[in-house]
């Protein structure tokens, strides 16, 4: 790494470090629920190949419609990573035996896919995870499963065959019981933290709730990849992602469409927000369409799926901008090699929601929300922030009354350092560039900031010792060599 860039990225961290430093600290008492979680969708087979000692001759990387050799050990091995990335849940898609990479041919409810790894492995990946904070949850696919199911043979249990895959009869009750055993079971056997039901169109309400109130009991959350009246913890829209993409894969365009769903989360009725899911085409697809660049488009789109009111879903590789349509070319091998620029940007937004309950669930209140221009505040009696998106193909200034945040206040910019004060229009003026997102916190007035003087002090003293050294490092070799 460059010199000047060693000291702009130790800068950098510095004095994020000592702004959050005026952030208030989740109470680590409090009861967490859905809606203060962010969740990391992936496709266990298409993260990381951890071993090959599980690969046999149907994982193949060149062939898309294979397995590529994905497993328990992948996600271990790259516990960092998604810890970095401040996620708080990570949901790995359905994990038994399967004819398919992305789980979608079930033969079990009992057997993982032995590709994917051992039941020991599956155990020793997910404790820690749970060590790091990081909840585990999987998909529970109730119907639209292989022929060869394993329990395809019990009478009574098939209604109908369509597309080379069975439906259950799911107004039966012995099946009903069946499914909603194996599902406990196996999130007691491996203290689970979730589950997404999956492929649920023919399921009764009645039935849903009972399968719900029966994973809740067990200590999982439980949602699901379709729309439903029953009671899971929170609501999916299958509208949602459509919305998302349409308001951000382009500049200037409309946002009042996202509001819909977020008055039903401010309501207190969890939903769940993103801009795509593990079987819908990419964002990136979209923004590329539009002829936009896509690392910047995907910055905006995550960062308005973690901000706004919402439970984020965000899916693997959208942090590098991952493309394709739905199916094989949405779900590429990952690959680790490119550059981590968003993948750090998302952790440090993640550090702000997670240490913030008040960015999370605080009150909510619309500044501004125009044609890709989004700013609102998050307000409780501890904290008060301003959250600005700026969609738009030009700088935008927003003048916020002094009435709105009080006299006597700084507010400051989470990732420019900026400092903003009251003008004499009495208004706090906030000026942010054009496809750009910041993240402001309302504090009283402080004078000179002592403690960014400090770390920018520190900054340059770490910057001179590493010069003096290389410096010096330099004149003994060339010593050493005119010796010789």
């Amino acid at each position: 790494m460059g010199f000047n860039k060693w000291f702009r990225t130790l800068a950098a961290g510095v004095l994020l470090s000592t702004s959050l430093s005026v952030a208030a600290v989740a109470n680590a008492e409090e009861e967490r629920t859905i809606a203060d979680e962010s969740i990391y969708d992936v496709l266990v087979d298409r993260f990381f190949n951890g071993t090959g000692k599980n690969d046999d001759d149907t994982v193949n990387t060149q062939d898309p419609m294979m397995f590529a050799g994905g497993d328990f050990n992948g996600l271990l091995k790259k516990i960092d990573y998604v810890a970095n990335m401040g996620y708080t849940m990570l949901s790995i898609g359905s994990v038994f035996e399967t004819e398919k990479y992305d789980g979608s041919m079930p033969t079990s409810y009992t057997m993982f896919d032995h590709r994917f790894g051992t039941a020991e492995e599956f155990k020793k990946m997910v404790e820690a995870y749970q060590k790091r904070d990081i909840k585990i949850m999987v998909d529970f696919p109730i119907s639209n499963v292989s022929p060869n199911h394993e329990l395809s043979e019990k009478q009574g249990f098939a209604a109908s065959e369509n597309d080379g895959k069975i439906q259950w009869d799911l107004t039966n009750e012995e099946v009903q019981n069946e499914l909603i055993n194996s599902a406990v079971q196996f999130v007691s056997t491996y203290k689970l933290d979730g589950v997404r039901l999956t492929n649920i169109e023919q399921a009764n309400t009645a039935f849903l709730n009972r399968f719900i109130e029966q994973l809740k009991a067990a200590g999982a959350y439980t949602i699901a990849n379709a729309e439903s009246d029953a009671n899971f913890d929170a609501k999916f829209y299958s509208d949602t992602a459509a919305n998302f993409t349409n308001a951000f894969k382009n500049v200037d365009l409309n946002t009042t469409v996202l509001e819909p769903h977020i008055e039903e989360m401010l309501s207190g009725t969890p939903v769940l927000s993103m801009t795509d899911t593990i079987w819908s085409d990419r964002f990136t697809l979209a923004a590329t369409e539009e002829g936009m660049y896509p690392p910047t488009r995907s910055k905006i789109s995550i960062a308005s799926t973690l901000l706004l009111p919402g439970v984020p879903v965000v899916q693997y590789g959208s942090e590098i901008a991952m493309n394709g349509e739905a199916g094989v070319e949405a779900h590429q091998y990952y690959n680790f090699k490119t550059d981590s620029e968003l993948a750090d940007y998302v952790g440090k937004l993640q550090s702000l929601r997670n240490d913030s309950e008040t960015l999370r669930n605080g009150e909510f209140k619309w500044l501004e929300n125009e044609d890709g221009y989004l700013v609102f505040e998050r307000k409780s009696d501890e904290e008060t922030w301003i959250v600005v998106i700026n969609n738009s193909s030009k700088t935008k200034r927003v003048h916020i009354p002094v009435a709105e945040l009080g006299e006597g206040k700084e507010v400051r910019g989470m990732f420019n350092s900026e400092i903003i004060r009251e003008n004499k229009d009495g208004n706090y003026a906030i000026i942010l560039d054009r496809e750009m997102v910041e993240v402001y916190q309302v504090i009283e007035a402080r004078g000179i900031n002592t403690s960014y003087i400090v770390a920018l002090g520190l900054v340059v003293v770490l910057y001179t010792a590493f010069m003096i050294a290389i410096m010096k490092r330099g004149k003994k070799r060339r010593a050493e060599n005119s010796a010789q």
